[in-house]
């Protein structure tokens, strides 16, 4: 297995404006798309890969995910030395995602610190700390 990287959202953004051939994943689940938003990369005239790390309610983990990550990755051109990088709600399930495909041969996985909606502040609250949407970066409802 690889050494798994971190990537502040702002860094992951210029990774993915200065290399053509990253690619983001969004591990979240189909719920949190749908009610919370996901990354977009419309500027950057790219598409975010989106596959459940697991489902709700179960939150039991998705057996078949390296084998479709792998596939969505190798169906926009990217291979095992990809530079690509794993995003969740606060970047535990994306560090496992991470995880799960540097085991799988994939070279350069990186973990995006802080996730989409970013840790917990003092009142329990997501998004005034850091990740992708604190960071200010290109966001959507699905």
């Amino acid at each position: 297995m690889h050494a798994i990287g971190e990537v502040a959202p702002a860094e992951a953004w210029e990774l993915l404006k200065r290399d053509p051939n990253a690619q983001l994943v969004d591990v979240r689940t189909t719920a949190e798309w749908a009610f919370v938003g996901a990354p977009d990369l419309t500027q950057l005239n790219r598409r975010v890969v989106t596959v459940e790390w697991s489902a709700y309610p179960s939150m039991a983990r998705n057996e078949q995910f390296e084998t479709l990550v792998a596939e969505k990755l190798k169906a926009q051109g990217a291979g095992a030395n990809t530079a690509v990088v794993f995003l969740c709600r606060s970047g535990a399930r994306s560090l496992a995602a991470a995880k799960a495909m540097s085991a799988a041969g994939y070279d350069r996985c990186l973990n995006l610190t802080g996730g989409f909606e970013g840790d917990l502040d003092s009142e329990k609250h997501r998004g005034g700390r850091n990740g992708w949407k604190h960071a200010g970066l290109a966001w959507k409802q699905t």
